[in-house]
């Protein structure tokens, strides 16, 4: 099983490792054929090279920019709606709950539209703030962490309210801690779905120093002057550390996460 598995492994991790590769070789050795699975010979004058063509570091800055405030903002009001679904009882909450949920079906093409009307009225077109303000309110986000308040235990309010302990004391002093496998799941997803998201961009960004990764690499391989395949390469291996980086600090939580939900079901 073990042997099979390491072959699966390896299996998944070449197409990433191509890029990478190819990130540190001349550009003739890039198209070679049969392809070079190492970088022979070595040079590091790819990444330098990216900076000439785009301003990287920029877009690297509004990527990371973007990709934070969306995660703790979303994470933030996810959390405040959250416990109010699972332990607030009022009118209607169920209702409401069924409403947003119906909210996911619509494709996204067709909720841009009158998001960008809003953000042209706004005067937002063409900054972060068109991005990161409609992504705030993630309706997974409040699905997820409602279902998750609700596996644990009431008798734990029930004993912090006897204490008396209020709404606050419960959400952030009690829950948040016996939640963190779910957190840092959903931190995972809003961090690589925000850092890796094109099509918003696309829509509403058109100055190159307001523009993303993701964007800023198709005008780095298409845009006037295309830069060559191995500095292309090189700007995809920038962007793809940042998020194994992140992977690999939060993959334990996020495996206890997965685990501990597939116990409560």
């Amino acid at each position: 099983l073990s042997i099979v598995l390491i072959v699966f492994g390896v299996l998944m991790l070449a197409p990433l490792y191509r890029p990478i590769s190819t990130s540190f070789t001349v550009g003739a050795e890039a198209v070679a054929e049969p392809p070079k699975w190492l970088p022979v010979p070595f040079t590091v004058d790819n990444f330098v090279n990216v900076f000439e063509y785009v301003p990287f570091m920029q877009q690297f800055m509004n990527s990371l920019f973007l990709a934070v405030i969306i995660t703790v903002g979303s994470l933030t009001f996810s959390v405040l709606a959250a416990y109010g679904f699972a332990r607030v009882s009022f009118r209607g909450s169920g209702a409401l709950l069924v409403v947003m949920l119906s909210a996911m079906m619509v494709p996204a093409q067709l909720v841009i539209i009158p998001i960008f009307i809003m953000m042209r009225q706004l005067g937002l077109v063409d900054t972060l703030a068109a991005l990161w303000l409609p992504a705030l309110v993630n309706v997974f986000q409040i699905f997820f962490l409602t279902q998750y308040f609700r596996t644990i235990p009431r008798e734990l309010d029930e004993a912090a309210k006897i204490d008396g302990a209020g709404h606050a004391w419960i959400l952030f002093r009690m829950l948040l801690p016996l939640s963190g496998p779910a957190l840092s799941a959903l931190a995972i997803l809003s961090f690589e779905a925000s850092w890796n998201g094109y099509f918003g961009p696309l829509i509403f960004l058109s100055s190159p120093k307001n523009m993303t990764l993701p964007l800023g690499l198709v005008v780095l391989q298409q845009g006037f002057g295309a830069a060559p395949a191995t500095v292309v390469f090189a700007a995809i291996t920038m962007v793809v550390a940042p998020l194994l980086i992140v992977f690999l600090i939060f993959q334990r939580q996020f495996v206890a996460s997965v685990a501990s939900s597939g116990l409560k079901g």
